[in-house]
């Protein structure tokens, strides 16, 4: 492993008298007989972790974020963590947070804002401790800002904690720093890929590459390009297509730059195309927090935003992976580009100016290479190029944090110095094999950067952070999934074994990102005409799931559907990806099983017609869009639903539920009959349904809602 950086106590592995500043990549002694598998770094300490689960910490402990007594720059083990398995961990400015392979999230350090999740502000706490909050969970991801912190769990449930002066938590207006982990509602129903931290910022990234940021925006670190002051922000407008991006970049580095020293800009040229209307905010924006632009009155900046809000520029870009420095924020796409906006006093966007972005821009000196790492320190940038092997850095090198063997800042990506390869490249004849390292992957975070690499002739592929690993991300619902449950079900059929199986099938998210179309990558082009997934997969798992040799989970999958998960359906979902659900429970066939029709398929009916307007409209656009057999199922469901309320009408006890049931579902069929009048998906006497005339008094049912309208009543009936 090799680092670079600056280090008060001294280079980690490496002796004491090299403490400070480190410019060019040294070896880190301490890892010559160890495995590592990540390192994080925190303000002024680093946190390693082995590959067989242990921690070491090294560095400054004056809050006990080292979880020992030894400080210093020689990383020792923290013993408290000795009997877990850890396989993630993370550092805010003072503190550090790992997580065991149960799902258990461990915090310890500094306090006094609630940033170890532990409902206490003290100082510091020495001793790793187990967050209580989350026990009931499965931890998937952390992510640590300066002084609060970011989980993402397995049922895509989003947690936040810790101190909210700028909004970071994204709980919305008026809340408080807070002491323990709170859910965040407002990303409700999204399938999450990935949650990010910077000092006073957060964003959490969706599978289909959609992006939410809150918190600080003081220099535009949310990408939200918003100097003109708007209002709360309802609408999502699609960007353009990647292509069409560089090649407005590309033009627009051809045009005269803004002088340095005039004011924060805005200079990316993405086209808008069509506009998705109507996803208000579940808990509201952030105050109306402005401040002008530094070094002028031009822009003006939304100080911060106390909840999340769509990052409409990014959207068809096809967003992959996210880091954050203390003001700036960095994006990978798919297909290896890099976006950078916020803060950009040292360089550290790599655009070749001293200039702030509020708009994510593409680092133009990258276009041709393909990056498929990126890392973000306090104000710097790391981009890893595996067809070169080469580590570009930019940004703040005052403390040598760029690796280059100077000091001074870079405003264009600048090459690591050192002797890198390529994995599957060629050495010239003459070359010193021995020389070369080849990159495995790369971590930064305060002023330090660390690359995990090996020797040419040992080398192996570099990690890809456009490979997201799925035991990293919202659980999904495929066969795999199914397989094991159906063994942990046999082997351990418990309490904590069974509600694990339940909050997964429980959560809109999950399902929302169980079946997404892949082919040419179709999910990532979501949007109000388009839902990304593939109902001939969705029908195919329900198939399955009507075997016998999946009894036990198909019943709880009813269970789960009549008791919380269509019951718990918003009115206001936070984006389209959220509304996927509504497509994907019509195709479960226990829904057109007229033992069902109360407690699953009118529910259903009563939960889509709660739908606000622009979400409603978004489903009907996706219903044109569907293939006509699914619609005329859909047509045929409540056909049947109301005929069989129709004919057991004598069976409710309380006529004004049974006459809300049936509104329901007639209601719906009204809904879906506008629809085929613009698309003709069926014949319209598909709608008839004959068996009318004998099950109800057509004739005084007309009467009835007359004298309704005309404002009489005849005593014995309803009006």
């Amino acid at each position: 492993m090799l680092c670079w950086g600056y280090w008060s106590l001294g280079q980690p592995g490496i002796s004491s008298n090299l403490r400070g500043i480190v410019a060019e990549p040294q070896v880190c002694r301490f890892v010559s007989d160890r495995s590592i598998k990540e390192v994080a770094c925190g303000g002024n300490h680093s946190v390693f972790l082995l590959e067989d689960g242990e921690v070491y910490t090294c560095g400054v402990n004056s809050k006990g974020q080292l979880g020992h007594e030894r400080e210093g720059n020689k990383p020792e083990q923290i013993g408290a963590l000795a009997d877990q398995h850890i396989v993630h961990v993370a550092c805010g400015e003072s503190h550090s947070l790992a997580l065991s392979d149960r799902g258990q999230l461990f915090s310890w350090g500094a306090g006094s804002d609630g940033q170890l999740g532990l409902m206490t502000t003290e100082d510091s706490v020495a001793v790793p401790r187990l967050i209580q909050k989350l026990n009931q969970q499965t931890i998937l991801q952390v992510s640590c800002g300066n002084w609060h912190c970011l989980a993402l769990a397995a049922d895509g449930q989003f947690f936040t904690w810790g101190k909210n002066s700028h909004g970071q938590l994204g709980l919305g207006k008026e809340f408080p720093s807070q002491t323990s982990p709170q859910r965040v509602r407002s990303l409700e129903g999204i399938p999450l890929a990935q949650v990010a931290a910077g000092g006073a910022h957060s964003f959490a990234l969706s599978l289909s590459g959609a992006v939410f940021g809150w918190g600080m925006n003081n220099a535009g670190q949310l990408g939200l390009s918003d100097e003109k002051g708007q209002g709360p922000d309802t609408d999502m407008k699609m960007s353009g297509g990647e292509a069409e991006l560089e090649i407005r970049e590309a033009m627009q580095a051809l045009l005269p730059r803004t002088p340095k020293g005039t004011t924060r800009t805005s200079t990316s040229l993405l086209s808008e195309g069509e506009e998705m209307k109507g996803f208000e905010e579940s808990s509201g924006l952030a105050m109306c927090n402005w401040k002008t632009g530094k070094r002028g009155k031009v822009g003006r900046i939304r100080l911060y935003r106390e909840s999340p809000c769509h990052v409409k520029l990014l959207r068809t870009q096809k967003v992959v992976y996210i880091s954050c420095g203390e003001e700036h924020t960095a994006v990978l796409t798919k297909s290896g580009g890099v976006f950078t906006f916020g803060a950009g006093s040292c360089g550290q966007l790599g655009h070749g100016s001293m200039n702030d972005e509020v708009n994510p821009r593409r680092v133009l000196e990258l276009m041709g290479s393909e990056v498929t790492q990126i890392a973000c320190g306090r104000q710097h940038t790391l981009a890893f190029v595996p067809s070169s092997g080469l580590i570009y850095a930019f940004g703040c090198g005052a403390r040598g944090q760029l690796g280059t063997g100077h000091t001074c800042n870079v405003k264009c990506p600048s090459p690591v110095k050192g002797y890198w390869a390529a994995h599957s490249g060629q050495l010239s004849a003459r070359a010193d094999r021995f020389k070369y390292r080849v990159v495995k992957q790369i971590f930064s975070g305060g002023d330090q950067t660390f690359v995990l690499c090996s020797t040419y002739e040992n080398s192996s592929p570099a990690v890809d952070f456009r490979t997201v690993n799925q035991t990293h991300y919202t659980h999904l619902i495929n066969d795999e999934t199914l397989a094991i449950w159906r063994q942990k079900l046999s082997e351990h059929n418990n309490a904590n074994t069974m509600n694990g199986v339940v909050q997964i099938l429980s959560s809109a998210a999950c399902w929302n990102g169980s079946f997404l179309e892949k082919k040419i990558d179709e999910h990532f082009k979501t949007s109000s005409k388009i839902p990304g997934i593939d109902l001939n997969s969705t029908r195919v798992l329900f198939e399955k799931l009507m075997h016998s040799q999946h009894s036990v989970i198909l019943e709880q999958i009813l269970n789960s559907f009549e008791s919380c998960l269509i019951p718990q359906l918003s009115s206001s979902p936070p984006d389209v990806e959220a509304m996927r659900i509504y497509l994907i429970l019509p195709e479960f066939p226990l829904l057109q099983d007229s033992k069902y029709y109360i407690t699953l398929t009118i529910p259903l009916a009563m939960a889509i017609l709660r739908l606000d307007t622009n979400p409603s409209k978004v489903l009907d656009n996706w219903w044109s869009q569907s293939c006509p057999k699914y619609f005329l199922r859909l047509v045929t469901l409540y056909k049947d639903a109301v005929l069989y309320l129709l004919k057991g009408r004598k069976t409710f006890l309380i006529p004004v539920v049974f006459t809300s049931y049936v509104t329901a579902a007639l209601k719906l069929l009204k809904k879906l009959y506008k629809v085929n009048l613009r698309v003709k998906h069926v014949e319209y006497d598909k709608f008839y349904i004959p068996e009318i005339s004998s099950l109800v008094d057509i004739q005084e049912d007309y009467l009835m809602w007359f004298l309704h309208q005309a404002g009489m009543h005849i005593q014995g009936h309803k009006a």
